[in-house]
């Protein structure tokens, strides 16, 4: 099955990839968006982190992103934003984007039972200094910035001991397949996946009339959201991005 998924995706992606020319040279900087890990002992000790670190100090440990990748971490709630540089790479269940220590995610006062952040990596001829990293607020008149009403989520850790996965969430979540060219490639790929989970809230948007958006959602439980999320990761898709409305 997974094979099959992949021959799919390969096809369809190289034919929606057409609206997407760049300059070979141009590197491709991290951007994405989900929810952080934010840090407790018990994750090392149950081994759902495999790197100890000091809650005291601001640490970030990523999946694969390189160690001093400098980073910039908001918190869309209250558009507070940390830069800062990437500590370590670590292993860590993958429906999370980012594992953050405690003074991080203080730092972007994130709520802990809800800690949805978006990640964007700075471009390296870019002006940095920090030690720990700087915390500002965001600039208040950017044109693409969306309203972002509160959001209640259980907890988020890993451990049975404060799992409640079926706490309500007062938002509309949505995992983003991808982007297409033709909109006929996105229904392929999403007849492709509805018969190959048990999914059955794929929905494609037209962007504009060369690019057609294929998501999974809304899910209004947190239980559900990583249901489907862990669903498409069996099936090789990866580094999916989770964004609210």
């Amino acid at each position: 099955m997974k094979i099959l998924i992949k021959v799919i995706l390969i096809f369809l992606f190289v034919s929606s990839c057409a609206e997407y020319k760049t300059n070979k040279k141009d590197k491709k900087y991290f951007s994405s968006f989900g929810f952080a890990l934010i840090y407790e002992d018990f994750l090392f000790e149950e081994k759902t982190i495999n790197k100890k670190i000091n809650n005291d100090k601001i640490v970030v440990l990523h999946s694969y992103l390189k160690n001093n990748t400098l980073i910039k971490i908001i918190n869309p709630t209250n558009s507070k934003t940390l830069e800062t540089k990437i500590s370590k790479q670590a292993k860590y269940p993958k429906f999370f984007n980012i594992v953050l220590s405690k003074k991080t995610a203080d730092l972007l006062e994130l709520d802990y039972s809800n800690p949805y952040v978006e990640i964007h990596e700075i471009k390296k001829n870019k002006t940095f200094v920090a030690k720990e990293g700087t915390i500002f607020e965001e600039e208040k008149n950017v044109e693409t910035k969306v309203p972002v009403n509160k959001v209640e989520i259980s907890d988020l850790s890993i451990s049975t001991k404060t799992k409640k996965d079926n706490k309500i969430i007062k938002n509309n979540f949505f995992i983003l397949i991808g982007d297409f060219y033709y909109l006929d490639s996105a229904k392929l790929l999403k007849k492709e996946l509805s018969e190959k989970t048990q999914i059955d809230k794929f929905n494609i948007r037209e962007v504009n009339n060369n690019k057609f958006r294929l998501l999974v959602g809304p899910f209004k439980n947190f239980s559900s959201l990583k249901s489907a999320y862990i669903s498409l990761n069996n099936l090789e898709f990866e580094d999916l991005n989770i964004f609210r409305e």
